[in-house]
């Protein structure tokens, strides 16, 4: 008996051991799992926030061929609104299912930039479909239209922690018209 008591103490040390290292191992798989977890749905989150600038990019690509038709903007690949109404139909419905999963996975603010963004579109489309021609009231349009997106991109690299994009104005030459 003296012997296994002699022991005891090394026994206790081991099994301690075992149970340590048993939950260091634990709490290492479950960190590793929770990371992954995160990492897993911040990719997602991306995706729905890409593909949902680029359905929205889809309607404004259209609204400024319409407004070119219109000789509201300088675009070079101008669409008659008969033509487009299938087109922005088209677009707006494509938009709806990528607004619903970003609505689902979406931050709040992300979610509200992206209904001011979609306001702004809206009012754009309003514009054409008025039949609207005046480049000037369509240029502060536009202006809102960018600031919109702007903040809307801003909104998601502050929720995926990226750092600072290009705010995507680029200054394009005059287009002289002959």
């Amino acid at each position: 008996m003296s012997a296994f008591v002699q022991q005891l103490p090394a026994l206790i040390g081991v099994v301690i051991g075992a149970l340590g290292s048993y939950l260091a191992i634990v709490r290492g798989d479950q960190a590793r799992f929770r990371r992954e977890r995160a990492a897993r749905w911040e990719e997602r989150r991306l995706s729905v926030y890409a593909d949902y600038a680029r359905s929205l990019k889809k309607s404004v690509t259209l609204t400024y061929r319409v407004a070119s038709y219109l000789g509201n903007d300088p675009h070079p690949h101008p669409l008659s609104p008969q033509e487009a109404a299938p087109l922005l139909a088209e677009a707006t419905v494509a938009r709806d299912p990528s607004g619903e999963a970003l609505i689902l996975l979406g931050s709040p603010e992300v979610v509200e930039r992206a209904r001011v963004w979609v306001v702004r579109v809206m009012e754009m489309e309003q514009f054409l479909r008025e039949g609207t021609r005046d480049p000037e009231a369509w240029q502060a349009l536009l202006e809102r239209q960018r600031a919109g997106r702007e903040g809307y991109y801003a909104a998601v690299r502050d929720d995926l922690a990226l750092p600072p994009g290009h705010s995507a104005r680029w200054p394009l030459p005059p287009v002289h018209h002959t």
